[in-house]
């Protein structure tokens, strides 16, 4: 049986310049031409359509999934409440440390009261001064 080669789908700006150039194509053939599609074992192309234009929405810079307070469309509520996961962890998420703007490798010191947990962020620049002072 002959295979037929794949390509990778296009993401981007390379996304968006194919499908100005792709014209009047209808969106299927488009999705296509951009690699979003399957080969299926009997070697059958499968257009995968939520992919394709998921990946439009990301190029074109769309962030559908914002859950920052204030933005007016609902979101999250100001309660801030979790539940503790399956495997004993406690997990934030993006929502909260986008709003705190915590970047990867913010550090916080965790204190433990009866019944609640204190996160306090280390200010690098202060623990900083605080090593130059004791050098």
């Amino acid at each position: 049986m002959n295979k037929k080669k794949k390509i990778e789908p296009l993401k981007g700006e390379e996304l968006l310049q194919k499908v100005r150039e792709l014209g009047n194509l209808s969106k299927e053939e488009k999705a296509k031409a951009c690699g979003y599609y399957t080969i299926t074992k009997n070697n059958v192309e499968r257009v995968n359509m939520m992919k394709f234009l998921n990946a439009l929405i990301e190029a074109e810079g769309i962030e559908l999934d914002s859950k920052q307070a204030g933005n007016g469309r609902g979101g999250r509520s100001a309660s801030y409440r979790i539940s503790v996961q399956s495997n004993g962890n406690l997990l934030i998420g993006a929502a909260y440390t986008k709003q705190m703007d915590l970047k990867p490798g913010d550090e916080f010191e965790i204190s433990l009261g009866r019944k609640h947990i204190h996160l306090k962020q280390i200010d690098r620049n202060r623990e900083s001064e605080l090593e130059e002072e004791v050098a």
